[in-house]
């Protein structure tokens, strides 16, 4: 568990969501995120936490410095050949890498038939759908097999709330706006005649890995 005594790094940390909740448990929050205009807005919501700029492929941090190192929505992201020594190099011995995703609930008929409209258009983007991203970190000596967590979550959206989810997807959002207009009128179809709010479903995964003594 963490606490006062505990330094956690949340590596693309985005505008802070994870770093909040991480703050509550009392420990020393390191934030790192890339793109300067996600740091400005972590700064402005999550006063009382470092943030700096850096990449999982090469932390501004000491060896062994971090209790923990925290990933939420980004480590698929990662080139994981040099992310995931990189992850071992500032954990102390004892210390986990916990990866968090909140995932789409399949199980529920709006969100099937939302992913069978997004499917064809994901192409090679990177995601976390299937665990392609749990290769390379089972093959890595680096860490030990990952206890793993689920918690069912669910959101109150409107019509027009679930549009903006969809829009806000990295590849969605890269769309031509004809073609995008179009994924979204069909959005807006799957949606039709239901009372808002309504529920929208999550999974959110945890997955929590122990960093082994294996040299890099």
């Amino acid at each position: 568990g963490l606490g006062y005594d505990s330094v956690v790094a949340d590596v693309g940390a985005g505008t802070g969501k994870l770093t909040r909740l991480l703050l509550s448990t009392h420990a020393t929050v390191i934030a790192i995120e890339p793109v300067e205009a996600m740091r400005g807005v972590l700064l402005d919501r999550v006063p009382g936490c470092v943030v700096l700029d850096g990449v999982a492929e090469e932390l501004p941090l000491e060896d062994a410095s971090m209790d923990a190192v925290t990933v939420a929505q980004a480590f698929h992201w990662f080139d994981h050949a040099k992310a995931i020594p990189e992850l071992h190099r500032v954990l102390r011995p004892g210390g986990h890498l916990v990866l968090i995703w909140n995932s789409r609930d399949m199980r529920d008929p709006l969100q099937r038939a939302l992913e069978d409209l997004l499917a064809p258009l994901r192409e090679d983007a990177p995601y976390q759908l299937g665990g392609v991203w749990r290769k390379p970190l089972d093959e890595s000596v680096l860490f030990g097999p990952p206890q793993e967590q689920q918690f069912t979550i669910e959101q109150q959206l409107t019509r027009q709330g679930v549009r903006d989810r969809i829009t806000s997807t990295s590849f969605v959002a890269a769309m031509p706006e004809g073609e995008r207009e179009k994924l979204l009128a069909h959005v807006d179809e799957l949606t039709a005649g239901r009372d808002e709010p309504f529920a929208f479903p999550y999974v959110t995964e945890v997955y929590v890995a122990p960093r082994s003594n294996a040299s890099t």
